[in-house]
């Protein structure tokens, strides 16, 4: 995170989960770590899932109808929770690309996918024991 002569970096490992969970995800926790409300923010992401979900609309599209069928629904609805206290633009940047600040970003998940005592996604291992139980495979 940066602004004006201020630099914040966060990361942090998981045991089990998928990059599309991962990418969102610091969408998420980048927007609630921000101290005021109605802050304006720009996300350079190279993700096009979590860019082109908002961008598009799909995303306000899912939630209307509960987000059946989606995948990683409760990081979408947490999403929803912080995304309107704020003043979000979107910007898709190509990923491992000459971007610095992209790949910064990505050294930080790449070292912190090697911590000694990963967090656990619930949300993402209760969804694939859900879908084994299903018979179904998960994965974005």
């Amino acid at each position: 995170m940066i602004s004006g002569p201020h630099r914040k970096e966060l990361s942090e490992g998981f045991r089990l989960t998928t990059n599309n969970r991962m990418e969102l995800l610091s969408v998420i926790v980048a927007l609630e770590t921000l101290k005021n409300p109605g802050s304006a923010v720009t996300i350079y992401s190279d993700s096009k899932y979590v860019v082109d979900s908002v961008e598009k609309k799909w995303v306000f599209n899912w939630e209307k109808k509960y987000f059946s069928g989606k995948k990683n629904a409760d990081l979408w609805q947490r999403f929803l929770r912080i995304y309107p206290k704020h003043q979000v633009r979107f910007h898709w940047v190509k990923g491992h690309a000459s971007n610095v600040e992209n790949n910064r970003c990505d050294e930080l998940a790449v070292a912190a996918s090697y911590e000694a005592k990963p967090r656990i996604d619930s949300g993402y291992e209760n969804e694939v024991a859900r879908e084994k139980a299903a018979g179904r495979s998960a994965g974005d």
